[in-house]
């Protein structure tokens, strides 16, 4: 069990040698050792999963900020919720597109410099915008260990990579406060346990005001918007980069949010 959490625990520093992320872009079958199916894979029995599900819910539940922790709960807790998913995106031409070519959202596979040149309010524009106000990366996205499955993997994987484009679809900062807007219209969505739990435990750190306004605002629109959207999952973003955002939420159905949430965190 140490060994399990020491490895989910381990640095995203690539090791000597290692050929970066373009080498482990499509995540395919190919057996890396006993029982491994892809490159970071971790090999569990049902046992192990349940610990590293009980010790994983723990700790995100202790410190949501644990984005390592929620990565692992997701990944033992998630697997009827990921098949459901895949199962989508397979019916959806886009979506098995996606899963055919198995794009990865990488600082290696995105060219900022097209980004930055794209017209304003443009998808593109907007995404590498909320990577800059908000001094995130894509890369700091944690690998897939614990699914056996190495479609499912992949279906994990894309999740956590559109993670922030949603945030740009539905104009939420990375706050407290907008995580759990996020996090509300993911749970509709895709009805990954880890998800419904960080929709439900997450409120339980905001300040008065803040879980008023979620409450009776916030929470009913992300809910409403995530079940009229079809699944978000089937949109080829790399290929949408020039569409204007806001031709993009009208497609999906998604209105504005009812509020600014920045200055309630």
């Amino acid at each position: 069990m140490a060994t399990l959490l020491r490895a989910a625990l381990r640095p995203l520093r690539p090791p000597p040698g290692h050929r970066g992320p373009a080498a482990d872009v499509l995540l395919r079958g190919v057996r890396h050792g006993a029982g491994q199916l892809y490159p970071e894979h971790i090999p569990t029995s049902p046992l192990q999963k349940v610990l590293l599900a009980a010790g994983s819910a723990g700790m995100a539940l202790y410190n949501p900020y644990r984005h390592d922790m929620v990565a692992v709960l997701g990944e033992t807790t998630g697997l009827r919720a990921l098949k459901v998913l895949r199962d989508q995106m397979k019916r959806d031409p886009e979506g098995a597109q996606i899963l055919q070519e198995r794009p990865r959202i990488l600082l290696s596979t995105l060219d900022l410099d097209k980004l930055r040149s794209l017209p304003e309010g443009s998808l593109g524009q907007e995404y590498l915008r909320f990577l800059d106000v908000n001094r995130v990366s894509p890369d700091t996205r944690a690998p897939t260990r614990f699914v056996d499955d190495e479609e499912l993997a992949y279906v994990i994987q894309r999740y956590r990579e559109v993670h922030d484009m949603l945030h740009t679809l539905l104009g939420m900062p990375t706050n407290m406060l907008g995580e759990i807007v996020v996090k509300w219209f993911e749970a509709v969505q895709t009805g990954l346990p880890m998800c419904i739990l960080g929709a439900l435990f997450g409120p339980i750190r905001l300040h008065t005001q803040g879980l008023q306004v979620l409450v009776s605002e916030l929470i009913p629109w992300a809910v409403q918007n995530g079940r009229r959207a079809p699944c978000v999952f089937n949109l080829y973003y790399e290929r949408r980069w020039e569409q204007p955002l806001r031709a993009l939420r009208e497609e999906l159905g998604i209105t504005d949010p009812p509020m600014l949430v920045r200055a309630l965190a």
